[in-house]
This record gives structure tokens, sequence and C-alpha cells, in this order.
């Protein structure tokens, strides 16, 4: 590969399915509402602290803070309006000199990608920083559009440090929104460049710019199969998708994902999955099934998460399904890892079928080559907008798989299963 990338193994040992995962980080999955310096909560339908109302019987000390707020509330507004419209003096004017550098950077990402909303809303109070008098730390929560106006805007929640400067309070600096659920946003911590197209929005970073034109005409051909795969009105505006060099795979969104991961699809709300590959060992080829399969995945599911790992293989083998295009099933790159798994002992269950985070190759390969072959069987038989019922009922509404089987089939589940389990053993055979 070029720009210094390391070659990985390869490509027979490193096919789409040892670099498919879908990394489904839950908005309001029932983790704990707490709030730490630096850890912080986000939600689609509104901040995770809300903002008390004015009160008659606020102490002093609450007083002050929710003058300050509304202070830093008018300076976030200012830089709001200046950040669509262009002018990047006065998107830093609210800042001190220290944090320019920072927001400068913040600025451009923004700008590359088109961005048409932002809007900014104060989470709970500014508290105080322990050890410098007239600083103050306040949660905000911004919201955006990239490209689109008007759509439904993505939400994080930021850390914000302010000075206290009379009418006009400063922005100290605009910490990383290391979220528990998504993790930094690339435009938070890198240079980004940018190309954009019908569907989709391509971003990497400035040593990997020659690589847009080829990634947005793969991405538009990815996005056109994708389409076809949304269910009830998931489709997203625009595809987002970020190409993570090896430092910035690291990063976005709270990097550490399994070794074997090539790429894959985090719900940021507003309807949209923003969708991340990894740079390094990717050919031309693969690249465009990686990208079938994780835009199918941005279409597909929804914005609070899918149900859990028993329906891996549904999720999976349906991003598979889309990624392998319309070849013969014989010529699935992964089936002679299908093969190596079923005659290994698999247990003929779908439920539990995913791989560890410490899998080998081939066990990921078998796994989602199991996961395909299920979704490929009822979808020769059913036929593909009946697979979708399925899905839908399964992965939106949170149905049984006995109901949804019998609503989108009229079969029950347990027959089915076995006929899938039937399939896989004999195409592996």
């Amino acid at each position: 590969m070029t720009d210094g990338v390391q070659q990985l193994a390869p490509r027979r040992l490193w096919p789409l399915w040892t670099v498919l995962v879908v990394v489904f980080l839950l908005l309001g999955c029932g983790l704990p509402a707490v709030l730490v310096v630096g850890v912080i909560r986000e939600t689609g339908a509104r901040p995770t602290i809300s903002r008390a109302g004015v009160s008659a019987t606020d102490d002093p000390a609450t007083a002050v803070a929710r003058g300050l707020s509304d202070r830093i509330t008018a300076q976030l507004h200012r830089q709001s309006a200046a950040l669509l419209g262009g002018d990047r003096a006065a998107f830093l004017a609210v800042a001190d000199p220290a944090a320019h550098n920072d927001l400068r950077r913040r600025f451009g990402a923004l700008r590359e990608l088109k961005v048409t909303g932002w809007r900014a809303e104060p989470s709970g109070l500014p508290v105080p920083i322990i050890g410098k008098p007239g600083e103050w730390r306040l949660l905000v929560r911004f919201q955006y559009c990239f490209v689109t106006p008007n759509c439904r805007p993505s939400p994080v929640l930021i850390g914000t440090r302010w000075r206290e400067n009379g009418d006009l309070p400063r922005l100290v600096a605009m910490e990383e929104s290391k979220s528990v659920e998504t993790g930094t946003r690339p435009w938070e911590i890198s240079d980004l460049a940018v190309a954009i197209g019908e569907r989709t929005i391509v971003a990497t970073t400035p040593a990997l710019r020659g690589k847009l034109p080829s990634l947005l005409t793969q991405a538009e051909a990815a996005a056109k199969v994708a389409d076809g795969y949304g269910v009830a009105g998931s489709r997203p505006d625009r595809y987002r998708i970020f190409y993570a060099g090896r430092t910035e795979w690291q990063r976005w969104y709270g990097g550490e994902r399994p070794e074997w991961t090539g790429g894959y699809a985090v719900t940021v709300g507003g309807g949209h999955h923003e969708v991340v590959l990894n740079a390094e060992g990717l050919s031309s080829s693969g690249t465009d099934d990686l990208l079938r399969h994780e835009l199918t995945h941005a279409s597909s599911l929804p914005e609070r998460g899918y149900p859990g790992k028993d329906t891996w293989w549904l999720v999976e083998g349906l991003a598979e399904f889309a990624g392998a295009g319309d070849q013969a099933v014989d010529r699935y790159e992964g089936i002679a890892e299908v093969r190596k798994l079923v005659r290994g002992g698999w247990d003929g269950k779908l439920a539990g079928i995913n791989p560890a985070d410490d899998a080998s190759a081939e066990r990921v390969a078998g796994s989602y080559g199991v996961g395909y072959l299920a979704v490929r069987h009822l979808v020769d038989r059913y036929g593909p907008q009946r697979l979708l019922t399925f899905f839908k009922s399964v992965v939106h509404d949170r149905r049984t798989l006995d109901a949804a089987a019998e609503t989108a089939f009229g079969e029950q589940w347990s027959t089915l299963h076995d006929e899938c389990v039937a399939y896989i053993r004999a195409t592996a055979a």
C-alpha cells in the first residue's frame, strides 16, 4: 500500500469477512447516568442533565451560576451563527487565544463537512473549576447536520471551560466528547478532507486526500445498494463515511476495536450511523464489499441499536448479503471458512454464532458466513421484501423470532431455523 501504510496479511487471510464488524454503541441502552469529568452521555431526545427553571428560592451560588450560564449561552449562539456563516474570525472571537488552534481545526473540519445545522444548548449549570478562580466547566449539547439543511440533527455532549469576563465570558477550552457510548467524533480532533456525492459524504485526513475520488465513487455505488435495505424510513439523508489512517483508527470514536475489525457503523443519533473504514490492508475490491456491508447497516438499523447477540446472525447476515452482491453462493469468499466451522463442531445454532473479540480470522470468517447463508436461504425462499419484513419485526420492533417468523413467513421459527441450518450444512459440505 502507499503512504507508508504497513501491509497486512495476504488477501487470502484478510478477505471481507475478516474485516467486517458493526460496533453498535447504543444510545439510551441502560448505562448508568453518571457524569464524570471527561466521560459523558448523550441521547437523541434531550440532554442527560436538564437545566432547571428559574426559581425564586435559588441560593446565591446557584443564582451566580445561572446568570453565567445565560451569558455563556449568548456566546455559544454567536459562535454557532459564525460557524454557519463561515466567519472564522467571529467563531474564534468568543475564545481565549490559547484555544484558537483547536477551534480553527474544528471550524475547518466542520466547514469541510458542509455543516448546515449547528445548535448549542447548555446541559445543566456551569460548575466552578477547583483551583482556578473565575473558571467554570459547562457541559454543552451540540446538534449538527451535514450537507442537508433541516435534517434530524445528531447530538453530541461536549465539556467546555470558560473564564469570567463580565458580560462576555471567554471560552478557554473545548474538550473531546469522550462519551461512554460513542466516543470522540473525527471532526473534533482531526483535520479533514472531504468529498460529497449525491448520497454520501466521505472524509479522511489530508494525508489520504488522494484516496477521496475513488472512495467517493465506490461509496456512491454502495449507497445505491444500501438504499434498497432501508426499513421503516431508516434510510439516512446522507451516508457519512470516515476513512481512517493508522493513528485516526485508534482515536476516532474511542478506537479499541477487535484486531480483526476493518470497518464499523456507530449510531450517533438523528437517524444516522457514521461509518468508519480502516485504511490499513483494504484493497479496492475489499473496500467495495466493505462499503456495501457497512452502509447497509447504516440504512437498515434503528438508531437505538439491535436487540442483542442472539440476533447478530441476522444483522450481520443481511449486511453480508448486501456486501456479497449477486454472486453465486459458491463464489462467496468465506465459504471455505464456513465449511471449517461447520465441520469443527458447530452446535447448529444461529444464536451465539458471533465471534469473540479475540477470535481468529478463520473463526470470524465462519461466523459471518453462517449469518450470510442463513439470510441467503430466507431470501431465496421468500424473497427480499419478506426478509426485510422479518428483519424489521425482529430488529426494529423487538418482536420475538417466533412472532416475526409467523408474521413475515407464515411459519414457525423453529422450523425455519432448522431449514437454515440444514442449508448451511449442505452448502458447506
